[in-house]
């Protein structure tokens, strides 16, 4: 659980950095990326307890990989829909159920 936790927090902090700057468009771009990196270093500063512990605990490589990317769609959508005010499509959500298809295959004994 700490793990995951873990990840929503460094998952915000990447959305964050990657794309919050798109509602910014009129700032140089040389500003973005130092803004950008700046808030990307609290990213990795819980990205990689989270996939220490995760590893300690038994979860593998490939395993905390998938988790990631589950916790990363969760989070854009979030902030697609709330900040970029980005339409929530069917097929997103298809896609996000076939992601989800991929976890439990990632972790079928």
């Amino acid at each position: 659980m700490r793990t995951v936790l873990l990840l929503v927090c460094s998952n915000v902090f990447m959305t964050i950095a990657w794309y919050g700057h798109l509602k910014h468009q009129g700032v140089a771009l040389w500003k973005t990326i130092l803004v950008s990196w700046a808030i990307a270093f609290f990213e990795y500063c819980f990205m990689i307890p989270a996939n220490r512990i995760g590893f300690q605990e038994g979860i593998n490589g490939f395993q905390l990989k998938m988790i990631q990317e589950v916790i990363t769609l969760v989070v854009f959508s979030f902030f697609a829909v709330l900040y970029l005010k980005e339409p929530f499509h069917w097929k997103y959500g298809v896609s996000f159920l076939l992601l989800l298809g991929a976890v439990y295959f990632a972790f079928k004994k």
